[in-house]
């Protein structure tokens, strides 16, 4: 039987500040069907490593002052518990860490007060937020509260959105993690180079020597992605560090008639060859990428009463886009928060989903 709209808010609201570890609780999740059991999740599974405790459609088709709240491609969580949430119209928005509804909303510009396509987000340890906009691609260092540039990162020729480099407009840095220790930072490339295989993601790194230094470029490794239905490659939407060295990794697409498909990949960078030097991963059979597992396919969780604005797989599903870890459950189990971007338009809906998963031993 489906429940109505109400009842799934209701179930959202109640996993929501157990959800949120990050803030300083590490209680369990409660709502409908109870917490999420030790192992394997059962009640609200996805898969046997990744259960769903809530979802919210509160955030669909409203505004905060006089910003939509919507096109929302990222999320992170600082050490203060304080949730970010990322428009890809240069916006950042500050949301309440137990409603989860916005308090503040700062607009994001270049250095010449030009719009950005915003697509990733990360908190360094000294509170800076790293942005990255997908349209040269870079990634630059704002303030606390986004107000103000404080520098940029050097990005790989080859990286660059044609005629300057190898890249397609609109695939370029979907996703951003800096990685325990805040000496790495990791950009996930949305697509393929032009002369890559079109399963080959590129993930660049940053390495500094000193936690407050200055990042410069580190290695660059491959990823390859999977593929839909159709057999269409998949392409990375968000990524997020599980605090051990390795990466969730966030993989959608959209068929038109069908809908999303998302899955979510934990990563190893280790042993990948760096790929920095490789122009073409074409037909490069001694190039190791990064090993990857399936923890979830979001398909396969129960819908609890989601509905859906158009065809999909599964009405929970929409554009996933944006990933955090938000804690850590009894376990040690991650907590997570996903998001939709809803492009803004009346088909697609922004919604917030609270996940915790279960990561395989190295």
């Amino acid at each position: 039987m489906r429940l109505p709209r109400a009842l799934a808010r209701l179930t959202f609201a109640l996993t929501t500040a157990a959800c949120l570890t990050a803030a300083g609780t590490t209680a369990q999740a409660h709502g409908r069907g109870g917490h999420l059991p030790p192992d394997t999740g059962a009640g609200h599974a996805c898969s046997a490593d990744v259960g769903i405790d809530g979802f919210s459609d509160d955030l669909d088709k409203t505004t905060f002052g006089s910003a939509f709240v919507g096109n929302l491609s990222a999320l992170a969580v600082d050490a203060h518990g304080t949730v970010d949430a990322l428009s890809d119209r240069s916006a950042l928005f500050t949301l309440d860490a137990r409603t989860l509804r916005p308090t503040k909303v700062v607009p994001l510009a270049d250095e010449h007060g030009q719009p950005l396509d915003s697509e990733a987000l990360a908190v360094d340890r000294d509170g800076t937020r790293l942005i990255t906009s997908e349209t040269e691609p870079s990634v630059r260092r704002y303030s606390r509260d986004g107000s103000r540039i404080l520098g940029s990162l050097p990005v790989p020729a080859p990286l660059r959105v044609a005629p300057a480099g190898r890249a397609t407009g609109n695939l370029t840095f979907e996703g951003l993690a800096l990685q325990p220790g805040g000496r790495t930072l990791v950009a996930s490339m949305e697509g393929a180079l032009s002369g890559d295989r079109a399963d080959l993601v590129r993930f660049q790194t940053w390495q500094r020597p000193r936690v407050h230094g200055d990042f410069r470029l580190g290695p660059q490794y491959a990823l390859q992605v999977d593929t839909d239905a159709a057999g269409k490659p998949l392409g990375v939407s968000d990524i997020a560090p599980t605090g051990d060295g390795r990466l969730l990794v966030l993989e959608r697409g959209f068929t038109e008639g069908v809908g999303n498909t998302v899955r979510l990949y934990l990563a190893d960078p280790a042993g990948a060859t760096d790929t920095s030097g490789i122009t073409d991963l074409t037909g490069q059979r001694a190039v190791r990428p990064v090993h990857r597992t399936l923890l979830a396919d979001i398909g396969d969780c129960p819908p609890l009463g989601a509905t859906a604005k158009q065809p999909q797989p599964n009405p929970l599903l929409d554009n996933i886009e944006g990933m955090a870890v938000t804690g850590r459950a009894p376990g040690g189990r991650l907590r997570l928060l996903l998001v939709s971007d809803d492009n803004q338009n009346a088909a697609q809906t922004t919604r917030l989903y609270t996940l915790t998963a279960r990561l395989p031993r190295r």
